[in-house]
């Protein structure tokens, strides 16, 4: 038996209003390379009072990227990849400052900024053939687990996939929960159901195991308190709780796994660009087969919170495209192996993950 040994995050700042350290923090890199850092930022912050406060130098290139109607992709990686090198050449780091999404895109860049060709031809397990440069993690949204994470998430032309390695992990990650304080009361939920599922997913498979469960036990716990607790809903207190369950359930998926709703998500990801967090709630409604624990937790929160999630999305959708979704959920064996267990060719077939989809 192979173990994991898995390089964690060099460096973690928590703290509300520690993403005033930032220039300090990075002050020590900005000799390294060309001398300039690329900041890529969430465009919801565009004209508000964070973009005051990005502490950026003259010579630095911010981008305001639109994260919204879809997630990132490896031709968005190339291209920003392609467009900083021809313009300024390597820069010293790069700083992502926003949700899950952002925190994909300036892992993948970091990466990328480094190694040649097509960002697709790496989306795998250890593919990545030399380390990226200087990355900082800066996230305003909780639940995705992105900051702490050894993948990039992309979608490309064939599959999404990640980056996945240890040089995708950033090297330092500043938690201020003061920047999630204006996150929608929706978008604040799917994100910590996103941390939620990952922990039950996480627990009820077979790579479950002491170091995983450590983390996924305290992220659950976490998770009661600020959806269901007696204090429940967003808060200063919660938002802390959120940021630091967030990243623990990130922690538990590295050295487990996601399972069956994560598949399926990938699938609703891929052909109808839902985004990560919000197919992951769709989807794990409908597995208390799986996860019957899970579910039922996670329909008292949708009801305690008056969240509506839509029913009967699958009348509209063509036998063409559950059977696309199908391929890319069936394309994932480590979630299925971990889920289902090492025979689980033998227990799912794509029919079966059609009709997974047809309950939604």
């Amino acid at each position: 038996m192979i173990h994991k040994n898995f390089k964690s995050i060099e460096k973690t700042v928590f703290g509300r209003g520690s993403f005033n350290q930032l220039d300090e923090i990075i002050a020590p890199k900005r000799n390294d390379n060309n001398k300039y850092f690329i900041f890529i930022v969430d465009n919801y912050f565009k004209g508000k009072s964070l973009e005051n406060r990005l502490q950026n130098k003259p010579e630095d290139i911010v981008y305001f990227i639109d994260v919204d109607p879809h997630e990132p992709t490896t031709e968005q990686i190339d291209q920003l990849r392609d467009e900083i090198l021809a313009t300024k050449g390597l820069p010293s780091g790069v700083i992502g400052i926003g949700g899950g999404s952002i925190m994909d895109i300036a892992k993948a860049l970091s990466l990328m900024l480094c190694n040649e060709g097509p960002s697709q031809q790496y989306q795998g397990l250890n593919l990545i053939q030399k380390p990226g440069v200087y990355h900082v993690g800066v996230p305003t949204i909780s639940g995705t687990g992105a900051e702490c994470s050894m993948t990039a998430v992309l979608t490309g032309p064939e599959k999404k996939l990640g980056l996945k390695c240890e040089w995708t992990i950033f090297d330092q990650i500043i938690l201020d929960s003061e920047l999630t304080a204006s996150v929608p009361v929706d978008k604040w939920f799917y994100t910590g159901m996103d941390t939620f599922i990952h922990c039950i997913e996480s627990r009820d498979g077979i790579l479950n195991n002491a170091y995983s469960m450590a983390y996924g036990e305290q992220s659950i716990k976490l998770c009661r308190d600020i959806y269901l607790g007696e204090n429940a809903g967003q808060s200063p207190e919660n938002d802390d709780k959120l940021m630091v369950a967030s990243l623990m359930g990130g922690l538990s998926l590295t050295y487990s796994e996601v399972g069956v709703c994560h598949a399926l998500s990938y699938g609703l990801s891929k052909i109808f660009g839902e985004k990560h967090c919000y197919a992951n709630c769709l989807a794990f409604q409908h597995l208390d087969d799986y996860y019957p624990e899970g579910v039922a937790e996670f329909n008292t929160m949708l009801k305690k919170h008056n969240i509506n999630l839509p029913q009967g999305l699958s009348k509209n959708w063509t036998d063409a495209e559950i059977t696309a979704m199908a391929h890319v959920a069936y394309n994932l064996p480590h979630m299925w192996n971990h889920a289902i267990g090492t025979d689980w060719k033998d227990k799912v077939s794509i029919e079966t993950i059609e009709n997974l989809f047809r309950r939604m």
